[in-house]
């Protein structure tokens, strides 16, 4: 792998072989405790050198001065013999050079680890089911529960603080499945458990530390939120040499006998030396099973053709034309069949399309081959009878077609398949004329496949420039470990090789899998010449030479080593060498060679014999070759790449080095470039692809005045390297290999060697790892993935994975994004092994990789992030309002029709309160009914008319003042399940002059979390008597109850089930309106209980303005589908009917669960025209009833009465939802017009609710980076980080709306963004809270603008939102003012300075992997955490790290702290559909989620 020097060891204090050994013995061994101290990391690098220096001194030769050494840039740093000699060429016999030692890279990293001092990582936490084994939890107890520090410098604000509104004295409820006793607080009340706390401190540390270009932190205030742009580094190194002149090859020499084409050696050998052996093939045991003469090629060549030109037909057409495509679909094991398939269709003027078997329907990167094949027109496939056989089946017994495939048929190239020609048929053998002679594959790194096309001279050419620089003379013996099918394999081992008549041995990677120094025992037996290898081939065999004593390599003139191009080889040859040397291998027989498929063979070292320059090796500096320049190594010891050279330009050829990007500029001596080749032997087109074609082979490089350097066309070969001294050509990485992270180039081969060379290996596999870069935020990230060994531990793969990124920072200087393990064997694999890169990446990038252990670093890697924004202070009041604008708008204030002015003959008005309303119908109207409740079956299982009702609320009363002896005034909870008991004991409390609490009753499946959240509003609303039905108040007291509340301090309880005839009651008159009627309780997203004081002018009030806006008569129906606990529900379900007269039909939302479709039953059987239900009912609707509308309209349901449709919220309208639901139900008469939402919240329960006449709800779609900055900027439908929002419904009669600034309290203009206060007369009165500190929150009920209208009396709504007058005209004529509310104030996390709303960061994460069922964010410490809830596979669990990760860095300039991964149904929603993040987030805390995983990014 690519080399690093470690230890200075190229300085020139280090001592030559001869000083080494005359030092002293003392001196070595006090040398030898210095080199185990810095390995050991007691010594840093810079003391190392300074005691080694001193050490050395007397010993070490004048140094030579450093401006000599400047003067080469590039310092050849090893040549092999002494100028003089030119036959003496051999490398020292003996030793090499130690400067070059393979394990130099492994010191390297020791060197660059030993930097970093044992710094301890949060190591991430899986669930048991997911670990591949089991292993020790790794907890660590904090010393202390304080909460961490702040790590970015920008404190999150105390968002109550920074309203000026302090937090509810209330009750944090315990979450539904959390256990409380196990529940930690930390100083500020934050629950905590030791082990996630801890590693979130971990976390928090790490982070702490600079990251390496350090943020600028200030704020452009700009709309268009730059990403912070990478400014060049003034002091980076550029290139500083002149600028380099092509290099030419020498000529081709000419040849007496040269044939005039490939086909024409063919025929002569086939001829005149027909038992000339051509090709071995062996088996998976190493025995020679065929061996194909050069006569036996020529006839069964011919065969093969004739039987394609005249015995393949399709109704009576010959199926193929000279000229057409053929795939090759031939087995690694089976060179001979593909070698006459091969040459048959040369014979028969067909174009060979080689490819790789396809082995099932999913092999990696197989739907790009089959686009290939289409794109070539490829009809039929040659195969062999055994892979036919193989292939997978269709039930008729054809080959299936492939994914992506064309048609094709198959047909087999065996014996008895073929026919004999007849005696009068001969193969035209023409001149090697410019049409194509067959089509090579290449796989590009985006993974599309490319046909490279090769023309007959080129073909021809290249086999002759093969044939000098290799010096093939006929009848030799060459051994190819290669696939033959493409590449050196099919340039050396079945195109060459004919030319030549060579002798090859083909070696079948089956073979080498088994026996990897199978090509070393056929080297030794056939005495062969040549072979030609991979690294790898080496590599494996060095594993596996120990058992081999008897073989020799003596016979070997060359060793072709194709990918000697790649930085690693250096290090697998001289490994090879050094323990082959012993076993005749001559060191100058290694020949590395660099070539490509486009360019074909580029460079190769000569054999010795040919009397070149030797061989040299240069160390250059990583951070140079970042910057595309060439430094011989500087300063940075660790971080160098040791390369060797790839020998001399081809015979023929023409060499120049180009600029990557832009313009072909020729490079300057000094720096890196594209290699392009100007030769009669490359590639000549990408098949089909004119436009790629002229880029790539048809590229004219041009000098630095702008002139073309030669008038021949140039092919780019994707090698990056240089030309040398002695004119030797330098590869140091390809294109495909090529990162570009913040401006410097990183090769991903590099950053394999850096991770291969971290010890100990034993966690992961040495061959199988993969480095690639992905698009993230306008740069590219470079990501590491590895397979895991299924014996290695979880902690001990964690540490690995921790020390290659700090090895990969130390050498390359350069964060990695993501390093994930996958299980053993689930990469994708190249067909002859290796990794499919681009299928790897492609799989990570669609959440399909499936890892075991992911290690996200965005914290340190994601330098580009827009500046945090700092506040700009304020205009002041006094330059801002004029008259009713302000800032040059119009002030932000609307208001609902006026109550006063509004004529409706409405008898209810003549009264006060509810109570004397109810009265009044029962005399009035005794037999209307009011109430109808239905259960699962769709059918009424209760009702109530006026009379029954108050006759109900009666003895109810008569229950309270005599059994429960309770005063005026006295608090009653109510603690029903959703029906007439719940309304009837509403009314009876009021008939008693008590206040009702209505209470959700506990759920006796889950007692253990719901019990304790009745005891809480129980006591908090300081009740002194409970009534229920007998069912609850068992359960209220059963076994279970004592396990989670203390039972015996409930107040009374009494149950209302058989309550006695009373005669009639006084029905108690409370002195003023003022006076308190009801209580409501409900738990805000923040985990908050609330209770709100509704007076009876409140509640009078809230009815008036429902009924008016509804338009609700006695002769209507509605239908509500929602819980009758708090808010508009409360109201809705209780006071509205009776207040109106109208009838309500009632459906409890539990009972949806078994009958889903219940709710849109009733509303089609009772053809009602409005009706109110919450998002989660229509969630459940949609989700339940999507796919069965058709089930539905033949059960006769129609939505075409619905006029309108309310859902009751207190959010930003959830517009996908109500558009799907719209959708959905379409098809059954739901006019589009009619879905619509409502908004109220604690201190106003109804502040917009789309009645009956009015304009239709509209929507803006809003700039979301704008919103951050707490700005509204109006743009187009679909434009990029568009957010759409739709109006919350139409104001309230008698409803009064403003918008203020959060801080100054001041008014703000139209579509501002603010605070949203509302002044009406049914403001609930203040927080009813467990102290009863009521003038602590004062301000969130009676509030004043500090400017403008400062007399009238605000209630603080505490959700952010604007105003924006429309062009449509309301009922009264006006011109119509929508309000859109954006989200909760408190909810709202502040982040870099910047306002985002917790929906905006779900709703992207929700939409990046399709298993992602929910999402919640919060945030912790200025760590922004998410949690999802995975509804696939558990190994899908850590798919989704990275793309949560990609996903909100993209959409919202923000670095996600912590991803957990949880079941569904995890993330607590209340009773309205809302998210409890708050309880998440103490769940989290507390360690109670029982999460499938957690990521701690770094």
């Amino acid at each position: 792998m690519a080399e690093r020097n470690s230890t200075g060891l190229l300085m020139m204090l280090e001592p030559t072989p001869a000083i080494a050994m005359t030092l002293p013995v003392e001196v070595r061994e006090k040398l030898a405790e210095l080199e185990l101290e810095l390995s050991e990391g007691d010594i840093t690098q810079k003391g190392y050198e300074k005691k080694r220096a001193k050490l050395l001194a007397p010993y070490t030769p004048q140094i030579q001065e450093p401006s000599l050494q400047k003067e080469n840039r590039i310092q050849m740093l090893s040549q092999a013999a002494p100028p003089g000699s030119k036959h003496n060429k051999s490398r020292a016999t003996n030793t090499r050079d130690e400067r070059f030692r393979s394990d130099l890279h492994t010191e390297a990293v020791h060197a660059a680890l030993a930097k970093y001092k044992e710094r301890k990582m949060p190591m991430p936490s899986k669930r048991r089911s997911v670990l591949v084994q089991s292993s020790v939890e790794a907890c660590t107890p904090p010393d202390n529960h304080s909460a961490p520090p702040d790590v970015t410098g920008l404190l999150e604000h105390s968002l109550h603080a920074d309203r000026d509104r302090p937090p509810v004295a209330s009750v944090k409820v315990v979450p539904r499945g959390y256990n409380h006793s196990s529940v930690m607080e930390t100083a500020d009340g934050v629950p905590v458990n030791s082990r996630v706390s801890s590693k979130i401190q971990q976390l928090l540390n790490t982070l702490k530390r600079p990251k390496r270009p350090s943020l600028r932190e200030f704020f452009i205030d700009d709309f268009e939120e730059l990403v912070d742009v990478q400014q060049p580094d003034p002091n980076q190194p550029k290139a500083e040499g002149n600028q380099m002149s092509p290099l030419a090859g020498e000529p081709l020499g000419v040849v007496t006998n040269w044939p005039p084409s490939l086909l024409a050696s063919l025929q002569r050998w086939g001829i005149t030396q027909p038992r000339s052996p051509c090709l071995t093939a062996l088996d998976n045991a190493g025995k020679p099973v065929y061996t194909l003469t050069y006569g036996k090629l020529w006839t069964r060549s011919q065969k093969l053709a004739y039987t394609l030109l005249n015995k393949l037909s399709t109704r009576n057409e010959p199926l193929l034309q000279p000229g057409d495509r053929v795939a090759l679909v031939f087995p690694n094991s089976d060179p001979v069949m593909f070698m006459v398939a091969f040459y048959g269709c040369l014979l028969a003027e067909l174009i060979p399309v080689p490819i790789e078997v396809p082995l099932t329907r999913k092999d990696a990167g197989s739907q790009q081959i089959g686009f290939l094949l289409g794109s070539c027109g490829v009809t039929l496939a040659l195969t062999t009878d055994a892979c036919q056989k193989g292939l997978p089946k269709a039930q008729t017994g054809e080959v299936v077609t492939f994914k992506g495939w064309p048609r094709l048929l198959w047909f087999v190239t065996d014996g008895k398949h073929v026919v004999k020609p007849p005696k009068d048929w001969h193969p035209t053998i023409r001149e090697a004329n410019n049409e194509i002679a067959y089509i090579e594959y290449k796989t590009s790194k985006e993974g599309s496949t490319m046909g490279i096309t090769v023309s007959h001279p080129a073909m021809l050419a290249h086999c002759h420039a093969l044939t000098q620089a290799c010096g093939y003379t006929e009848a030799e013996t060459i051994c190819n470990v290669l696939d033959f099918k493409r590449d050196a394999g099919l340039w050396h081992g079945v195109l060459t090789s004919v030319v030549t008549r060579m002798h090859v041995i083909s070696i079948p990677y089956s073979l080498m899998k088994v026996n990897p120094l199978s090509w070393i025992q056929k080297v030794h037996t056939y005495k062969a010449r040549v072979a030609v290898v991979k690294s790898r081939d080496m590599h494996w065999s060095l594993l596996a030479q120990r058992d081999q004593r008897d073989i020799s390599l003596s016979s070997l003139r060359m060793l072709i080593v194709t990918d000697g191009a790649n930085p690693w080889s250096i290090s697998s040859c001289d490994a090879f060498l050094n323990v082959f040397q012993a076993r005749g291998l001559r060191p100058e027989v290694i020949c590395p060679c660099a070539s490509s498929a486009e360019g074909m063979t580029v460079a190769i070292r000569r054999p010795p014999e040919s009397g070149v320059p030797p061989p040299g090796k240069a160390v250059l500096s990583m951070s140079g070759l970042s910057h595309s320049v060439i430094r011989v190594d500087t300063e940075e010891k660790l971080s160098v790449l040791t390369v060797q050279d790839v020998g001399q330009v081809m015979p023929g050829a023409l060499v120049c080095v180009v600029r990557v990007e832009g313009t072909p500029y020729l490079c300057q001596t000094d720096e890196v470039g594209e290699i392009c080749v100007s030769s009669g032997s490359t590639g000549v087109a990408y098949y089909g692809l004119p436009g790629m074609t002229k880029n790539t082979f048809q590229t004219i490089p041009v000098r630095a005045s702008g002139g073309p350097i030669s008038g021949r066309p140039f092919t780019r070969t994707s090698l990056l390297g240089f030309v040398g001294p002695d004119n030797l050509v330098f590869i140091v990485g390809r294109m495909d290999g090529l990162m570009t992270v913040c401006g410097r180039r990183h090769n991903a081969d590099d950053v394999v060697a850096t991770a291969l060379a971290v010890e100990p290996m034993k966690f992961v596999y040495r061959g199988r790892i993969a480095v690639f870069s992905v698009s993230v935020l306008h740069d590219e990230r470079i990501v590491v993935v590895a397979e895991q060994r299924p014996d290695a531990s979880e902690e001990g793969s964690f540490q690995w994975m921790s020390r290659v990124l700090q090895a990969i920072d130390s050498i390359h200087q350069v964060g990695v994004y993501c390093l994930a393990l996958v299980p053993a064997n689930t990469m994708p694999k190249a067909p002859l092994g290796g990794i499919h890169i681009s299928e790897t990446k492609q799989r990570f990038l669609e959440g399909a990789l499936h890892p075991c252990n992911v290690l996200m670093c965005p914290h340190s890697c994601v330098t580009n992030l827009p500046k945090p924004r700092q506040k700009q202070p304020e205009v002041g009041p006094a330059s801002m309002i004029v008259g009713n604008l302000v800032a040059g708008k119009r002030i932000a204030q609307a208001c609902g029709r006026d109550v006063a002015q509004l004529e409706d003959n409405d008898q209810a008005r003549k009264f006060l309160y509810m109570q004397d309303v109810l009265q009044w119908r029962a005399q009035a109207t005794p037999d209307h009914p009011l109430f109808l409740v239905l259960n699962a079956k769709g059918t009424v299982s209760s009702t109530a008319s006026c009379l029954q009702l108050q006759k109900r609320a009666e003895r109810v009363a008569v229950a309270l003042i005599e059994k429960g002896r309770l005063n005026p005034g006295d608090h009653v909870a109510l603690v029903y399940p959703p029906g007439i008991d719940l309304i009837a004991t509403f009314y009876g409390c009021l008939y008693a002059g008590c206040v009702p609490v209505t209470v959700r009753p506990p759920h006796p499946q889950n007692l253990a979390t719901t019990l304790p959240t009745v005891k809480m509003i129980v006591e908090v609303s300081k009740s002194v008597c409970i009534l229920t039905t007998q069912a609850i108040m068992k359960l209220l007291k059963s076994k279970e109850a004592v396990a989670a509340v203390d039972v015996k301090s409930w107040p009374m309880v009494l149950d209302t089930d058989d309550l006695p005839r009373t005669k009639r009651l006084q029905v108690y008159k409370p002195p003023t309106p003022e006076m308190l009627a009801y209580l409501d309780f409900s738990v805000s997203t923040m985990g908050i209980l609330a209770g709100v004081k509704m007076s009876h002018a409140a509640t009078s009030a809230l009815c008036r303005s429902i009924k008016l806006q509804c338009e609700l008569y006695p002769s209507r129906q509605i239908a509500i589908c929602l819980d009758p606990y708090c808010g508009l529900g409360l109201a809705l379900w209780c006071l509205s009917s009776v207040y109106s007269g109208h009838q309500s039909i009632l459906v409890p939302p539990l009972e949806l669960d078994s009958n889903v479709s219940l709710w849109l039953s009733a509303v089609s059987q009772y053809k009602v025209r409005i009706t109110f239900c919450s998002y989660s009912v229509m969630e459940m609707c949609t989700k339940g009833l999507g796919t069965q509308t058709e089930t539905l309209r033949l059960r006769n349901i129609n939505l075409s009465c619905v006029r309108t449709c309310m859902v009751v919220a207190e959010e930003r309208p959830r517009i996908t939802l109500t558009q799907s639901f719209s959708k959905i139900f379409k098809d059954l008469g739901l006019s589009p017009r009619a879905v619509s939402t409502t908004f109220g919240c604690r201190v106003n329960m109804a502040v917009c609710l789309q009645g009956m006449s009015g304009p239709d709800p509209t929507t803006v779609y809003l700039d979301m980076r704008a919103l951050r900055h707490e700005r509204v900027r109006m743009v187009e439908r679909g434009s990029p980080h568009s957010l759409s929002l739709m109006e919350s419904g139409k104001i309230l009669p008698g409803v009064k709306v403003v918008i203020a600034n959060t801080e100054t309290k001041g008014p703000l203009g139209d579509s501002h963004l603010g605070e949203v206060w509302v002044s009406s007369p049914h403001n609930a009165t203040g927080y009813y809270t467990v102290y009863g500190e009521d003038a602590v929150h004062a301000d969130h009920f009676n509030t004043k603008l500090s400017f403008g209208d400062t007399q009238t009396v605000w209630a603080r709504t505490g959700y952010l939102g604007f105003l924006r007058r429309t062009e449509l005209t309301d009922a009264s004529g006006e011109r119509h003012d929508a309000l859109y509310v954006v989200g909760s104030l408190d909810e709202t996390l502040e982040l870099r300075g910047m306002r985002y709303h917790p929906i905006d960061i779900e709703t992207s994460v929700i939409r990046s992997h399709k298993s992602i069922a929910e999402c919640a964010v919060f945030t912790w410490t200025n760590l922004l955490v998410v949690v999802v809830e995975l509804s696939g596979s558990e190994q899908e669990a850590l798919d989704l790290v990275p793309l949560v990760t990609n996903v909100v860095l993209e959409d919202h300039y923000l670095i996600v702290g912590v991803v957990v991964v949880v079941d569904p149904g995890v993330i607590p929603i209340n009773s309205r559909g809302e998210k409890q993040r708050m309880h998440l987030r103490d769940g989290f805390l507390a360690d109670q989620l029982d999460p499938i995983y957690v990521a701690y990014n770094m």
